[in-house]
């Protein structure tokens, strides 16, 4: 069974769709703790303010439950964002799961801010005497396009997997353990979104 935790925090729809599009069918939208536990897989899915969103976890007792999961989780957009240390939106204390924060968007003359639309995953970060292949990217090429949503970025971490870039690199995608993030939407982005969640839906 699939979870995809239940926080009032929207873009429950479209990662329900991806679900049934990469041939998923065991799957829950919950705040139980005992099926979070209960699941095989857990989806952090969450768009809009990231103070917002840790509030509403706090506030259903997940903040601190969270990072105990042991089967693979994978947070999206804003919850990937949450996975990390601490967001500039709000000043918001996140779950620090991710050594890195989060940080807005400068502004830099000809670049919009939110990023919002496709760019290119880079399948390395600054570290590179270290191997960062991930299952969760299996399958994916260097270059391969995906699509973003967001005014914050978690910050290139040794725990980036895929960074892209606008105006400032930043981790696309992070990896711990048993814990996963996309700051992009593979719900979203095709072909390489569904790759991605057909990856994690493996492990």
């Amino acid at each position: 069974m699939i979870a995809i935790v239940d926080y009032d925090a929207g873009n429950i729809r479209s990662v329900l769709n991806a679900l049934r599009r990469v041939g998923a069918s065991d799957y829950v939208l919950t705040a139980s703790r005992e099926m979070l536990r209960a699941a095989s897989h857990v989806i952090l899915p969450g768009v809009g303010d990231a103070s917002v969103a840790m509030q509403s976890l706090r506030d259903k007792g997940l903040a601190g439950f969270i990072p105990t999961l042991k089967q693979p989780v994978l947070g999206i957009c804003v919850g990937a964002q949450l996975m990390c240390e601490s967001s500039e939106e709000g000043g918001a204390r996140c779950m620090g799961i991710f050594p890195t924060k989060v940080r807005r968007f400068a502004p830099v003359p000809g670049l919009k801010i939110p990023h919002m639309g496709w760019n290119s995953l880079r399948l390395s970060s600054r570290a590179e005497s270290r191997d960062l292949s991930s299952p969760l990217l299996s399958g994916l090429a260097d270059g391969d396009y995906v699509y973003f949503v967001h005014s914050y970025y978690p910050e290139v971490c040794t725990q980036t997997i895929a960074t892209s870039n606008h105006g400032i690199d930043f981790s696309a995608a992070l990896a711990s353990d048993n814990f996963f993030a996309c700051q992009f939407h593979p719900e979203k982005s095709g072909a390489a979104g569904e790759q991605i969640l057909k990856n994690f839906l493996a492990l």
